[in-house]
């Protein structure tokens, strides 16, 4: 899914639509086993949303140990410039204290990666998923995130063609992708309503 900006990865909410909103009775649920996302986006977020009914993928997947890459595009609120940006760079690879947020204290992050697009655009890459993570990594560095956007998840890229809010099936080969990262043996789960071949047919 391109999750849209003003949803939450949650069932049930009283203020905003939830992304399974998007998702028909039958594709929620499928021989008992429910669909769920794996790992969840802020409300304010966008981007590449991932959701199976395995629950052994998806305790992979979100597992920090199992260093599962999560890129992210990012806009600054102020400009950064090249010097500023090498030292964005070598801190965040470094790892920094991320400022306390709600009932989240002071948490040092691991090791990411940036790689700049302009002086206010970058993408940056971790493998951990800690509360509003990379806002607070840019707010530790002296900036603030104003615009958030997910576009890889696992080996994974967004689709370009997806809206925000629209949602397609897996291929057959993003799932043996997936199931070669993870190392399962068994093939994941997902409902052959969640799969088709190789096709770029809508």
């Amino acid at each position: 899914m391109n999750k849209a900006a003003g949803e939450v990865c949650s069932t049930v909410s009283d203020s905003h639509r939830t992304v399974y909103e998007h998702f028909p009775a039958d594709v929620l649920e499928s021989n008992g086993a429910k669909l769920h996302s794996i790992g969840r986006l802020d409300c304010d977020t966008e981007g590449l949303l991932l959701f199976t009914n395995d629950g052994k993928l998806s305790d992979f997947l979100t597992r920090p140990e199992n260093k599962i890459e999560k890129t992210y595009f990012v806009r600054l609120k102020n400009l950064v410039t090249e010097i500023q940006q090498k030292e964005y760079a070598e801190q965040a690879e470094l790892g920094v204290t991320l400022p306390p947020e709600k009932k989240f204290p002071e948490q040092k992050s691991n090791g990411a990666k940036i790689r700049w697009l302009s002086a206010d655009e970058c993408e940056i890459t971790l493998t951990e998923g800690k509360f509003h993570e990379v806002k607070r990594i840019f707010r530790a560095l002296k900036n603030e995130v104003i615009y958030l956007k997910r576009v890889k998840f696992a080996g994974l890229e967004l689709e370009e063609s997806l809206n925000p809010g629209q949602f397609r099936p897996l291929y057959e080969s993003e799932v043996s992708r997936l199931k070669r990262k993870t190392k399962i043996d068994k093939k994941p789960d997902i409902s052959k309503k969640c799969m088709r071949k190789e096709s770029r047919t809508v």
